[in-house]
């Protein structure tokens, strides 16, 4: 048996994992890259396989890094079924038409301004139609239930804690007379978690191929709802607006329930809360009809309480974009939760554009912010940023409220993990950067004796029973050289910002030297990190 690492290797999106024994293939996951320009780019190269040899698709969950390059597999001739919890079914199918909707404006302004400088035109890589078309191929199944396909392969979709309809897949393999059984973790969501259940126990795995978004990471102790409410009554008393960028399916919702309870405890004031996103009003809509997948505290209020978490009278939902513009010529404070969560497109860079200059106004970011993103560098505090062709001051307060992630921490992943009463011949780190993974390896063969391994883009793992090695990657230089150029501009880019922020420190005071240094680390940071991603 092989599995070769074709995604979140090295990085945090992306996620695909090709498993092959005798004449089978399948995939768990086909997961779109996101993030900067150079990462992006990835989504562009052809498979470095033939789908039209895949058998099937096994799928962790609805999210973009996770889904959306089915669509694009598909229309390159992949035929098979793609396997995923009811929920997961229904997030896909108003996500990937979504996500079509974006390929073909973006392919659209690329090819406005490729025709001005003389490019040939691109395609976008699938539209609309090509999205609704592969929903066909879907086929939902149920959690906690084996799966068996052949008399050599069984599966089985476990509850991942991440967001409504998320999973683990358990994969039984029998070859040459020997079973392994394989865990994907997709996601692992932290427990106690709003309306999405725990994630489930499993005490035994061979090999575990296991996410590391937040490796070496605790999240903020502090509560994040009192915070939240703290950054609401703060803004709010200076007349400014609360903006939350927001992932439209999972932390939209979460975000939703604690408003619901702040305003029900009259702990915030009682002014409109706006969901700026036609997906993510979507999604709320299937997560208000699958009220069956919610934990026991939402599913007790919504049915002995008769008070739904996820309706509150003070919100408004805005689908078109006339709706949207009239946003911003409110003359009250409003709570703003709109897409994309990364702030890097969508119809939060035009309330970002109208809000990040005013100092009474706050942004809360509530989900992971990908190295590149717009989310990013305004965590990291950049001054100013480009909206539209627009420049902005960023006067506005910038807060990261870590503990609203639907991401274990270190310590969740680790007790996690100590549920194994046997240990498994291996676990892979994926989905994580590498100042994540790395860590997170070496504690789990510190603190359990179990090997690691961080897998790069395009490495592969041959399988027999509980013995493994690593076949390297074999992908061609021409691509490599290619995405060399790419991290080259990405790199320019992070240098002239970092640059001018200096000289703005610098002339706003010349005695704030320990702010020079920190700056100074970032790019330093910076370049190291490219520099190790590169020669990996």
């Amino acid at each position: 048996m092989r599995i070769t690492f074709l995604g979140a290797a090295g990085m945090v999106t992306g996620s695909s994992y090709l498993l092959e024994f005798g004449q089978k293939k399948y995939l768990v996951d086909c997961g779109m890259f996101q993030g900067s320009k150079a990462i992006v780019a990835l989504n562009r190269r052809p498979f470095l396989y033939n789908p039209a040899e895949i058998d099937g698709v096994f799928l962790t969950h609805a999210h973009i890094d996770h889904s959306g390059l089915i669509p694009r597999l598909c229309k390159s001739g992949f035929q098979g079924p793609v396997y995923a919890t009811k929920v997961t079914a229904e997030l896909c199918s108003i996500m990937l038409p979504d996500s079509g909707h974006i390929q073909e404006f973006d392919a659209e302004i690329a090819n406005r301004k490729g025709q001005r400088a003389g490019r040939n035109p691109i395609e976008p890589l699938y539209t609309v139609d090509e999205a609704y078309a592969c929903l066909k191929q879907f086929s939902p199944v149920a959690y906690d239930t084996e799966l068996k396909l052949d008399d050599q392969m069984t599966v089985q979709f476990r509850e991942a804690g991440h967001i409504l309809g998320s999973s683990m897949i358990e994969i039984w393999v029998t070859e040459n007379g020997q079973t392994a059984k394989i865990l994907f973790s997709g996601d692992l969501g932290q427990p106690e978690q709003p309306i999405i259940k725990d994630p489930a126990v499993i005490d035994y795995a061979d090999y575990v191929i296991m996410e590391s978004t937040y490796g070496d990471r605790q999240h903020d102790p502090s509560d994040p709802v009192e915070l939240l409410a703290k950054y609401i009554n703060d803004s709010v008393a200076k007349g400014g607006n609360i903006i939350i960028p927001s992932f439209a399916v999972g932390r939209t919702q979460t975000i939703l329930y604690h408003l619901h309870s702040l305003f029900k405890a009259g702990l915030i004031p009682d002014i409109p809360v706006i969901i700026d996103s036609p997906l993510a009003i979507s999604a709320t809509d299937i997560f208000l009809k699958n009220s069956q997948e919610y934990d026991k505290e939402a599913y007790d209020m919504l049915y002995k309480d008769a008070d739904h978490p996820l309706r509150l009278p003070q919100l408004t939902y805005t689908k078109t974009s006339d709706e949207s513009k009239a946003i911003n010529k409110l003359d009250h404070p409003a709570v703003i939760i709109s897409a994309s969560g990364m702030a890097d497109a969508g119809r939060i860079l035009h309330h970002l554009k109208h809000n990040l200059w005013r100092p009474e106004s706050t942004v809360l970011f509530v989900g992971y912010q990908a190295q590149g993103s717009m989310g990013r560098r305004l965590l990291e505090g950049v001054k100013k940023v480009k909206i539209m062709g627009e420049e902005i001051s960023v006067k506005a307060k910038i807060y990261n409220l870590e503990g609203f992630s639907a991401h274990a921490d270190r310590n969740q992943l680790t007790t996690w993990l100590g549920n194994f009463k046997t240990k498994p011949a291996n676990i892979f780190i994926v989905h994580g950067e590498s100042e994540m993974s790395e860590p997170f390896a070496k504690q789990i063969s510190g603190q359990f004796g179990i090997p690691t391994y961080i897998p790069k883009y395009g490495d592969s793992i041959i399988i027999a029973g509980r013995n493994w090695q690593v076949e390297p990657s074999a992908i061609t230089v021409e691509p490599a050289v290619q995405l060399l150029r790419e991290y080259l501009d990405e790199m320019e880019k992070e240098y002239t910002d970092s640059r001018r922020r200096l000289e703005e420190l610098v002339a706003a005071d010349a005695g704030k030297l320990q702010q020079v240094i920190r700056q100074a680390e970032k790019i330093r940071t910076f370049i190291k990190k490219t520099l190790h991603e590169l020669w990996s």
